[in-house]
Parts: C-alpha cells; structure tokens; sequence
C-alpha cells in the first residue's frame, strides 16, 4: 500500500521534501480488526506533534483521520 511519511526532520516546519510517497506492505485484518482502503485523509493536530516530533528512526506515516471502504474484517 502507498502512504506519506515524514522520512527526514523538518527544518522550521516547512521542509516539503521532509515527505515522501513510500510502499508498505497490506496489513492483514484478523481479530476485531477492519481493513479500510482509504479514499481520503485529514491532516490534525496529532500529525503536526508526530512531525514535530520525528527522529529519523524509520519513516512516519502521517493521516490520522481517514474515511474509506472496508475490504476484509477480522473473524
């Protein structure tokens, strides 16, 4: 699947190659959980912390809010 993640700290906030378009894999619904193919994504509050936040460890997806399609559910 294709998301958005900070992948390098932002300098003041505003470094747009601070993002990147990476490939993860498709996760796998099982338990209570829900598969949803997003359609769209809202940038909140949260995300700016996550950013603020970023320590170059691993690459941070940013989108908390989402609205989709659910494809597979858990048992």
């Amino acid at each position: 699947m294709k998301a958005i993640a900070i992948t390098q700290a932002a300098q003041n906030g505003t470094n747009l190659e601070s993002l990147s378009e990476i490939t993860l894999p498709t996760p796998v619904a099982t338990g209570h959980d829900l598969l949803v193919e997003v359609k769209a994504i809202s940038v909140n509050p949260v995300d700016t912390k996550v950013r603020a936040g970023f320590n170059a460890e691993q690459p941070r997806v940013l989108g908390w809010d989402a609205v989709g399609v659910v494809v597979a559910t858990g048992e």
